[in-house]
């Protein structure tokens, strides 16, 4: 049976989403120039339905995004022409006559053509799913095209996790994404691989730069990046000599004689929770959010949050789904 998605009403409350998605049977597809057009196009996506990149992570064969979607709120005519421009750049000579006719439309008494546009543009925007969506199938067509390939780009429909939006929730699922390329021993420094938020923050963008800066609740770049750097690497401002990576067989010990490790420790294992527990926060957050599913769906098999395992850097925050195959690795 197919998985519910936890996800909130756009149009009562703000939600952050860690959205994550790999390419068919888990090929190595996206070289250097393929990453480079999708984070261009992330960001195009971004912009055009109205919601915030906090972080991102493209690696060769999946990505990750963590995502903001604010409440919805109205939109001016004006404001949509502006966004349809961002999503064609460079539009036909069909799409600019639509764009102008669309424009004159927008202003007489009868804009039932005009109407559906808008519509169909507001459809599109302050949604997870929409914002994959697009995603996905613009870079599934340029792909193809540049590759002289046809059919299916993606394995599946996305993963998301609905994510609490207090400061140390959102930063650790911020550390995990931008840690990737570490945990895939590309780099030692996350600052060092351009394709993930951090290292695009760091090379000077403004917008990775805003993104990274609310998640650190620092009214600057600089006083966010240092928050930021103990988060990926503790104490220390550079890439430590130990702790970087544990095997998995000490992880397991130190979860049975419910030990303590370093955040810095955990991050660089791979956290399944991160992207399969559905909802993370906490208990409170988790519960609230079981509460949502179990009256929309009609379950009852999970009946309470489940608190991670018992690793001191992780505790106090829980998740909604358990599961089955091995936690960390």
């Amino acid at each position: 049976m197919r998985t519910s998605r936890i996800k909130v009403d756009a149009g009562q409350e703000e939600a952050l989403y860690h959205c994550m998605t790999r390419t068919v049977n888990g090929e190595m597809l996206l070289h250097d120039v393929a990453k480079e057009t999708l984070r261009k196009q992330l960001w195009q996506v971004a912009e055009y339905c109205g919601v915030q990149i906090v972080t991102y992570a493209l690696m060769s064969n999946h990505f990750h995004v963590l995502l903001r979607v604010p409440k919805k709120i109205a939109l001016s005519d004006q404001e949509l022409l502006r966004r349809y421009a961002i999503l064609y750049p460079k539009p036909t000579k069909y799409q600019v006559a639509r764009v102008e006719a669309l424009t004159e439309q927008l202003k007489t008494p009868d804009e039932s053509e005009a109407s559906a546009w808008r519509e169909r543009q507001l459809a599109l925007m302050g949604d997870v799913s929409q914002f994959m969506k697009l995603v996905k199938q613009r870079f599934a067509v340029w792909y193809n095209r540049s590759h002289k390939r046809y059919g299916t780009l993606w394995s599946e429909r996305f993963k998301s996790v609905l994510v609490e939006g207090n400061q140390r929730v959102t930063a650790v699922m911020s550390a995990y994404i931008d840690l990737n390329a570490v945990r895939a021993g590309l780099v030692k420094d996350p600052k060092d691989y351009r394709f993930c938020g951090y290292g695009e923050a760091v090379a000077g963008s403004p917008k990775a730069r805003t993104g990274l800066g609310h998640v650190m609740g620092a009214q600057t770049w600089q006083g966010a990046h240092s928050s930021y750097r103990q988060m990926l690497f503790g104490r220390g401002s550079g890439p430590q000599t130990k702790g970087q990576a544990i095997p998995t067989e000490k992880f397991k010990q130190v979860l049975k004689t419910k030990g303590e490790l370093p955040l810095t420790a955990v991050l660089r294992c791979r956290v399944r929770y991160f992207s399969d527990g559905a909802v993370l926060g906490s208990r409170a957050f988790v519960q609230k959010h079981l509460n949502y599913y179990q009256l929309q769906s009609g379950r009852r098999r999970c009946t309470e949050p489940r608190p991670l395992p018992a690793v001191e850097s992780l505790a106090g925050i829980a998740t909604l789904r358990g599961l089955r195959m091995q936690a960390f690795g």
